[in-house]
């Protein structure tokens, strides 16, 4: 029986006109509504047709977790006093309950996505719902931008609605072809906030690491918060890691403490989602709880100000999640999380001043993540570089070059950036292309189950408390009975009939430690290392490893490393899980990564010659190369003075003042004169630096080169004007006096430095190239005592004042009143006088 009394009490029920009105006439809308008004549950319903009495229609909901679209099926299910797996059902990854008439799914995003790769007409589907698009996940991005790509060319018919829960929803209109957007106002109760900072300054996330005194801190404030107020409490902590810590810091506490996450049991999630009248709770969860969810019985919000996120290292080859400042939006779901149901607070564990400098809104996946996976999608649309899809925020052109790499070497994709076979059979694995290929191929190698064993381990991270060895944790979740073995064996379950009929070959993978580190090597091939003494590693990607002092696989030769990650300001990464290889595993794992052949460097200052093989960075064999072919020394010896300057040549004072003329002359007077600067030069050696270039084979060979005669065979010879070079821009300058002074060009303006006494009687600035010098009017002692582009406006405004200041201290020298009217000289009044 429909609760109907439930139904009248949701506040979005007084958009409901409006949004059937907008799909109605456009087809797309968005939907504006606060947490807890409905828009989850009651808005399907109505689309549907199973609440107020309109037409019949299939609607597919799309959530980005597991957990909110189990809850909003279960309470949509309810609402109508049914079971799920009737009229409205769920289906996500490894759990699905629908039945012959379900009308209502809701599905995660990346469900969705995998039906759209396999039935881009959703046939069948009437409407489809994309909620809290707000969070900007990719796969709701990249489901949005299909399903507007099936809209415009085969579906017209299909409704799309973005619902959202901020009012920050014009970008998604503007994305939909400047939808409506229709808002419903929520019926929010009062949320006091209680600025609760730690007492002592506490270290700022980095990496995956949060400093324990904030942990420690936020415990606190959670028993603070249950004597001081009614009501269960929910406490928003980053990840599973900082749960666990705080909820041991809990025991003892008058109320029963629950965990919430993503890897949580659906039975713990259905526990805490359906509430309790047994005493009172304390919800321990990560922002899966932020929004999609309504926990009953909280008043209080504690929030520890800290979330998740996607990082991508690509130099590194390195993905993980990071730990940062939740965003000022995230912060605002969060406490509202304290006001469902009746007035509440929330404790916020930073300084109230720090709350404006946080970010907004939390920072698109699609910015942030590694696409390998999104390009890969991509390329099974139809659209490899993605340059059609309808995005809020396009990719950025690096991520998507890394992402095409990866795809290319898995064979996913051809050369030209295009699907293949192999790429469709990978895409519809639901797996990231790196498991994926480590699936497929591992199966050739150690058979189906075993691949699927290694793959379903590598997918969801163990448990810290598992350990860093990837071959003891399989035995770990093989016999483990904690909720992260269930959830392996399901995803095992699920992996294994893609890959039946894989039989193990022969003479290889024989054991399990062999077997796990092959697939992970497969799957992770730039991370193959090899070690390099005292638990140091060096990976294929050039990155340092190191693993924990009392790690077990400190004496391994060769490591295939799953998982690591960068502290802030290390050289190295940390290894958290890695497998021991062999070398001949590494060389099947990462053969495209693979060199054999001659290889001429510039290292450590000179021309390197050797023999090589290696993988990426990790050398195999080396040997000296006594006869280097002629083409690769000389790259080399243009890459030394790329890396250390042109200095390596042989410069005289006079080479570096024809430099400086020639820069000069070209920023002056632009072509023929031509560009000397250190990328110019190095841009044209075969220009200037044959034929020594050439015959040189080492550094001592590049500091024989004369500088000054390689730069004059830039000068334009061919048009006559290199003859003009001392009439344009000469060495030196005749002055009053008879004395021939050097002009130096390495400023902006041309200087001229001379003492004062030989420029009298000149009235007008020298000029070069019809540019007036800067003129050093110097001192006796050849001390500066004006700067001046104008003699005219000096001898006329300023010379007085240094005749009065300077007189006195050199006497021997003249300081006519007039130096209009008397001869240039460089010598003293007696001189001239004898003379």
């Amino acid at each position: 029986m429909i609760r109907t009394d439930a139904l009248d009490r949701l506040p979005v029920r007084t958009a409901v006109p409006a949004l059937r009105q907008a799909l109605d006439d456009r087809g797309v809308a968005v939907l504006c509504a606060p947490p807890g008004t409905g828009k989850t549950t009651l808005v399907p319903l109505v689309l549907a047709g199973l609440v107020g009495g309109g037409p019949a229609r299939r609607v597919v909901v799309a959530e980005p977790r597991r957990i909110a679209a189990r809850a909003a099926a279960r309470r949509m299910a309810w609402l109508l006093g049914e079971q799920t797996g009737r009229r409205v059902g769920f289906t996500v990854r490894g759990e699905r309950v629908v039945g012959r008439d379900t009308v209502v799914e809701v599905v995660t995003t990346g469900v969705l996505l995998q039906r759209l790769q396999r039935d881009q007409e959703l046939a069948g589907v009437d409407a489809v719902i994309i909620d809290e698009c707000h969070e900007r996940h990719l796969d709701a991005d990249t489901v949005a931008a299909f399903l507007l790509d099936v809209r415009e060319a085969i579906r017209p018919d299909l409704r799309l609605v973005a619902a959202s829960a901020t009012t920050d929803a014009q970008g998604w209109a503007r994305l939909l072809g400047d939808a409506p957007v229709v808002e419903a106002q929520g019926v929010s109760h009062p949320v006091e906030v209680v600025w609760a900072p730690p007492v002592r300054p506490v270290r700022p996330p980095h990496g995956m690491r949060v400093d324990p005194a904030l942990l420690t801190h936020v415990a606190s404030v959670v028993r603070r918060a249950l004597a001081e107020r009614d009501g269960d409490v929910l406490c928003f902590l980053p990840g599973v890691g900082e749960i666990g810590r705080v909820a041991g810091q809990l025991a003892g506490v008058p109320a029963e403490v629950l965990q919430v996450h993503g890897r949580a049991p659906a039975a713990v999630q259905d526990a805490v989602l359906a509430g309790s009248s047994a005493g009172r709770r304390v919800v321990l969860a990560t922002s899966v709880a932020e929004s999609s969810l309504t926990v009953p019985g909280v008043r209080i919000v504690v929030d520890s100000g800290l979330a998740r996120e996607p990082r991508t290292d690509h130099a590194r080859g390195l993905s993980a999640l990071t730990t940062v400042r939740a965003s000022q939006a995230a912060g605002r779901q969060r406490a509202g999380r304290a006001g469902r149901e009746a007035p509440g607070a929330v404790y916020r564990c930073w300084e109230q001043g720090e709350d404006g400098r946080l970010a907004r809104f939390p920072s698109p996946e699609i910015k942030v993540a590694d696409l390998a996976a999104f390009a890969l999608q991509a390329a099974c649309w139809g659209d490899p570089d993605a340059s059609g899809l309808a995005l809020l925020d396009p990719p950025p052109a690096g991520a998507m070059g890394a992402a095409r790499e990866t795809l290319t070497a898995v064979g996913a994709v051809d050369a030209d950036g295009r699907v293949t076979d192999r790429g469709v059979r990978m895409s519809r694995l639901g797996l990231h292309p790196r498991l994926a290929r480590a699936l497929l191929d591992g199966a050739a190698e150690v058979g189906g189950r075993r691949a699927a064993e290694v793959v379903a381990l590598l997918s969801e991270e163990p448990p810290r408390e598992y350990g860093d060895d990837l071959a003891a944790a399989l035995r770990t979740a093989r016999r483990g009975g904690d909720g992260y073995a269930a959830r392996w064996r399901q995803e095992v379950r699920r992996l294994s009939p893609s890959i039946e009929g894989s039989d193990e070959r022969s003479g290889r993978g024989g054991s399990d430690d062999a077997a796990v580190g092959l697939v992970a090597a497969l799957a992770f091939p730039e991370r193959v290392a090899r070690a390099r003494g005292e638990g140091a590693f060096l990976m294929a990607s050039g990155t340092g490893a190191e693993l924990g002092d009392g790690s077990r696989l400190r004496s391994a030769p060769w490591l295939a490393v799953a998982v690591a990650d960068r502290p802030a300001h290390a050289a190295s990464a940390r290894v958290r899980l890695a497998a021991v290889v062999d070398e001949d595993t590494a060389r099947l794992a990462a053969g495209h990564l693979r060199f054999s052949g001659e290889e001429v460097r510039w290292m450590d200052g000179d021309v390197v010659a050797r023999s090589v093989e290696r993988l990426g960075a990790v050398e195999l064999s080396v040997r000296a190369l006594k006869q280097p072919r002629p083409e690769l020394v000389r790259a080399a010896l243009v890459d030394g003075l790329g890396r250390d300057g042109l200095g390596l040549l042989r410069w005289t004072r006079e080479t570096g003042q024809l430099r400086e003329r020639l820069a000069f002359l070209h920023r002056e007077l632009g072509t023929p004169w031509p560009d000397v600067s250190d990328g110019a030069l190095l841009a044209r050696t075969e220009e200037w630096l044959e034929p020594e270039l050439s015959r040189a084979r080492r550094r001592s060979d590049l500091a024989r080169i004369d500088a000054g005669q390689a730069l004059r065979r830039l000068l334009p010879w061919a048009t006559g004007e290199a003859a003009r070079l001392d009439e344009l821009a000469p060495e030196r300058i005749e002055v009053p006096s008879g004395s021939r002074i050097r002009v130096e060009y390495g400023a902006e303006q041309p200087v001229l430095a001379v003492k004062l006494q030989e420029l009298f009687g000149l009235t007008e600035t020298p000029k070069v190239a019809g540019v007036p010098v800067l003129v050093h009017l110097l001192s006796p002692a050849g001390r500066p005592a004006a700067v001046t582009a104008d003699l005219a406006s000096f001898w006329r405004d300023g010379y007085r004042a240094v005749r009065a200041e300077l007189r006195g201290r050199y006497p021997k020298h003249p300081w006519p009143e007039d130096p209009m009217t008397v001869e240039a000289t460089r010598f003293t009044s007696a001189r001239l006088r004898r003379e």
